[in-house]
C-alpha cells in the first residue's frame, strides 16, 4: 500500500468511526499526495523516510497526532481556529489551507512524532474489558490480578472504577466516578445477571514499550493529542480518567509484550488476567507467536484455585468468511476454550453482546 492509499484508507476509517474532520482532512492529504508536484511537496518532505511504513503502523494517525499536539501546545498559529479540541470549528477549505501551511512552514516540528506509534489509551475500550471481567466472574469468584500489555498510560487498568450505563439506562460501577460511559453495553451480557458481582481487582500491572507517564504534563499531552479533535465524548472520558489517575497513579513498566509474558507467573487464590486492546497489530509475527506460546504454557499450569485468563479486544475474524470486527475474546484456564463474547467499536462504545451465534 503506497502513501496515498494508506491515507485514503485511514480517512475512510475515521469516517466510519465518527470523525468527519479527520475523514475530510486525511482524504485531502491523500489527494495532495496523488496529485504530485507542488501540491504534494510539503507532505512528501515531512513523510520522507516513511514511504514504506506498513498500513497497521498508522502513519496517517501519527501525522494527525503530531499536528494536533502542536495545536494543543498553541504552536500551530491559525490552525487552532479549526480544531474543536481547543474551541475551534472545523471548516474544510479554511482548515485545509491552515493545515497545509503548518506542514509547509514547520516540517521538523511536524516530523517529531512520526517515529512513535499512536497512543490513545482509549478509555472507551474499558467497556469491553470490564464486560469480560464480569463474564469471568460468572465462572470464578477469585480476586483479579490485571496484567496489561500495550498499556500506554495505564488508564484502562482503572476500568473497574469507571461508571457504565447500559442501553436500558441502568448504571453499573462507581456512581461518583468522573468517567461515565453512556450506552456502554447492549444485549444479554453479564451485566443483566442479577447475581453478577463487580470485579475485585487486587493487583494492577501495566507495561508498554513506550510508557506514558500520566502524572506529567507531557504524558497528558501525548494522550490528548491522539484523541481525534472533533470527538468531544472521547476527550471528556480521557479527562475523567486522568482525574482518577491523579488520585491512584497507575504504574506502567517499560517492557515488550514478549518480556511480560515470559516473566508472568500465577498466584494462588487469584485469577491472573492478561489483557490487551487494539495493540496486537503493532507486534511482529514472531513476538505474537511467542506471547501466545507462553499463554498456552501458563494455561496448562492453571488450576481452579490459581486460575489464568487471556482477555483481548482486537480486530479479528471470528470465521474466515467474516470481515474483521473488534471482538472481545476470553479464554480461561483450566479449560482454555476461546469464546467470542461481544463486538465492540474501534473506540470501545457500545459493546454489543450477541443474543445468539
Amino acid at each position: 500500500m503506497d502513501l496515498e492509499d494508506a491515507f485514503r484508507a485511514q480517512a475512510a476509517a475515521c469516517g466510519r468511526l465518527g470523525s468527519p474532520m479527520y475523514a475530510d482532512l486525511l482524504a485531502r492529504v491523500a489527494d495532495a499526495l496523488g496529485a504530485g508536484g507542488a501540491e504534494a511537496e510539503p507532505f512528501a518532505r515531512v513523510l520522507a523516510g516513511h514511504e514504506d511504513a506498513p498500513g497497521p503502523s498508522g502513519l496517517a494517525l501519527r501525522l494527525a497526532g503530531s499536528v494536533h499536539r502542536l495545536v494543543l501546545e498553541r504552536r500551530a498559529g491559525a490552525l487552532a481556529a479549526y480544531y474543536p479540541s481547543v474551541g475551534g470549528t472545523w471548516e474544510p477549505e479554511g482548515g485545509w489551507a491552515a493545515f497545509t501551511a503548518l506542514v509547509a512552514d514547520e516540517p521538523e516540528a511536524v516530523r517529531e512524532w512520526l517515529d512513535r506509534p499512536p497512543q490513545t489509551n482509549e478509555v472507551g475500550r474499558s467497556a469491553a474489558l470490564t464486560a469480560g471481567l464480569l463474564e469471568l466472574g460468572r465462572e470464578t469468584a477469585l480476586p483479579v490480578r490485571l496484567v496489561e500489555i500495550g498499556s500506554s498510560g495505564g488508564l484502562n487498568l482503572l476500568a473497574d472504577r469507571f461508571r457504565y450505563v447500559d442501553d436500558t439506562g441502568r448504571g453499573h460501577g462507581d456512581e461518583a466516578s468522573p468517567v461515565r460511559l453512556e450506552g456502554a453495553w447492549t444485549g444479554p451480557g453479564p451485566w443483566t445477571d442479577p447475581d453478577a458481582t463487580w470485579p475485585s481487582v487486587v493487583e494492577r500491572t501495566g507495561t508498554d514499550v513506550m510508557p506514558v507517564d500520566v502524572a506529567t504534563t507531557a504524558g497528558r499531552l501525548t494522550l490528548t493529542a491522539y484523541v481525534w479533535p472533533d470527538q468531544t465524548d472521547r476527550h471528556e472520558r480521557l479527562r475523567g480518567a486522568l482525574e482518577l489517575a491523579a488520585e491512584t497513579p497507575p504504574t506502567v513498566r517499560r517492557q515488550t509484550a514478549r518480556e511480560v509474558a515470559d516473566g508472568l507467573s500465577l498466584v494462588d487464590g487469584t485469577v491472573t488476567v492478561l489483557w490487551h486492546s487494539v495493540m496486537w497489530q503493532y507486534l511482529d509475527r514472531s513476538e505474537q507467536d511467542d506471547v501466545l506460546a507462553r499463554v498456552e504454557e501458563l494455561g496448562a499450569s492453571a488450576t481452579e484455585g490459581r486460575s489464568f485468563a487471556h482477555l483481548s479486544l482486537e480486530p479479528r475474524r471470528r470465521t474466515p468468511e467474516e470481515d474483521h470486527q473488534f471482538w472481545l475474546v476470553l479464554r480461561r484456564w483450566p479449560g482454555g476454550e476461546p469464546r467470542f463474547l461481544a463486538r465492540s467499536r474501534g473506540h470501545g462504545v457500545p459493546v454489543d453482546w450477541p443474543s445468539g451465534p
